[in-house]
This record gives structure tokens, sequence and C-alpha cells, in this order.
């Protein structure tokens, strides 16, 4: 059975407000592991640190296998990861939560 994405009303969810500055964090690589210790029990910042997580361990997959196969692998990784990254950050400052295709399922697999 799938896990169900949790939704968020901006106006309505203080977890968003108390969280955001948290879920920033989540997106700014190695970063990404401070709300997951410090803010667990807030489900929108655990839902953005989780994504970050993800995206982070990519950043790192991107950097082994860029020593194989060149630097070209290393700068179009890192810009993808990059940007999915970005439109992490712009989603939490707007209060809701997006889906990435490959990133989010991973992180709902992750359980904390």
């Amino acid at each position: 059975m799938a896990k169900r994405t949790p939704q968020f009303n901006p106006q309505e969810d203080p977890r968003i407000l108390e969280g955001k500055s948290f879920a920033v964090l989540s997106y700014l690589s190695i970063l990404c592991v401070i709300p997951l210790i410090l803010k667990k029990d807030n489900s929108f910042v655990l839902a953005h640190s989780k994504q970050g997580l993800v995206i982070f361990l990519g950043q790192v997959a991107v950097m082994i296998v860029s020593i194989l196969l060149g630097t070209w692998l290393l700068r179009l990784g890192m810009f993808v990861l990059g940007v999915f990254a970005f439109i992490g950050i712009i989603a939490v400052l707007q209060g809701r939560l997006i889906r990435f295709p490959v990133i989010s399922p991973i992180a709902d697999k992750i359980s904390m």
C-alpha cells in the first residue's frame, strides 16, 4: 500500500510557519541532517527533509560516478539536483510540498 503524501494548508497549518526555516535547510546539501534530527516531530519539515536527504545522497552518488565517467556528468548531475533543491526551497517558502518524479518515491520509503 502506497504512503499518502501529507497535505498542508499554508493559511491554517501552524506546522508550516514554525518549520519553514528548518525546511529550507533540508535542501542545502549536508544541512538536511539538522532538520531530520531537530524537527522530526513536524510533518511539514520531515517531508521536506526526506526529499532533501535523497537529493544530497544523489549529489554524493554523482560525485563518485563522475570520477569514472568525467566532469560532464558532475556538471549535469549537480545542475539537475540543484534545480530540484531550488524548486524545493521555493515550495517551502510558499508553504507547499512538491513531489519530484524520482526523488519523492525514494523519500517516501525512508522511515523515521
